[in-house]
């Protein structure tokens, strides 16, 4: 019998996906509607990470409920205006399929969210587990990748994040680092969390992993 594939973790958003422009968009639209202020772009980015209820904590603790689900109404129906993988994300992938690795989204969306994204953006197909943070501690906990792991019955490898809570779980889950710059956080915080690759891009990844036996 084949042994279980040997499986590397990615977060979603602002890892595989340019998706900021569209998270911040939908963000800021619930607080214009119950005419708070609303931040700028720069100021949510600098939020982007922790669960959403967090986020609207920071801005406008007395409304969350509210902000949350005027966020998931709008977010839903305009994820795929300016959304769209980086550059070689979607090759990169299938090279790792056809050296024989198994691949998982960890990501802080809920899973529904990231499942109803990730087929609107056609990857569904592109990895083999997709998983949310549902009721239970979101990263820097490692509690979303040990279920993303758990739920494929293998070893995880590397975990992929373009933020220092992804780097940070993917350490407190026992996994290699891999921090890309394009995303949420700058090079100089991510390098705050050490990570064993630091990159522009994630084209150095291959390098760590040639095809399976």
């Amino acid at each position: 019998m084949k042994p279980p594939s040997k499986t590397i973790v990615f977060d979603l958003d602002g890892t595989l996906v340019d998706s900021l422009p569209d998270i911040i968009a939908s963000f800021q639209y619930g607080l214009a509607r119950l005419g708070l202020p609303v931040p700028s772009d720069a100021e949510v980015r600098t939020r982007i990470g922790p669960p959403l209820e967090a986020m609207y904590a920071h801005f406008a603790p007395e409304h969350v409920p509210a902000l949350c689900a005027l966020y998931r109404e709008h977010y839903p129906r305009n994820f795929t205006t300016r959304s769209r993988p980086y550059p070689g994300v979607v090759e990169l992938l299938g090279n790792l399929r056809e050296r024989g690795y198994a691949l998982a989204i960890a990501t802080t969306k809920r899973t529904d969210m990231a499942r109803r994204f990730v087929e609107a953006l056609g990857l569904t197909s592109a990895v083999d587990h997709v998983q949310g943070t549902d009721g239970f501690p979101h990263k820097p906990a490692p509690d979303v990748i040990h279920r993303a792991l758990a739920a494929l019955g293998t070893e995880g490898l590397w975990m992929v994040g373009d933020t220092t809570h992804d780097i940070l779980a993917g350490k407190a889950a026992g996994l290699r680092t891999y921090a890309v710059t394009w995303g949420t956080h700058e090079e100089a915080m991510l390098a705050t969390a050490a990570p064993d690759e630091l990159q522009p891009d994630l084209a150095r990844l291959l390098g760590h992993l040639p095809p399976l036996p």
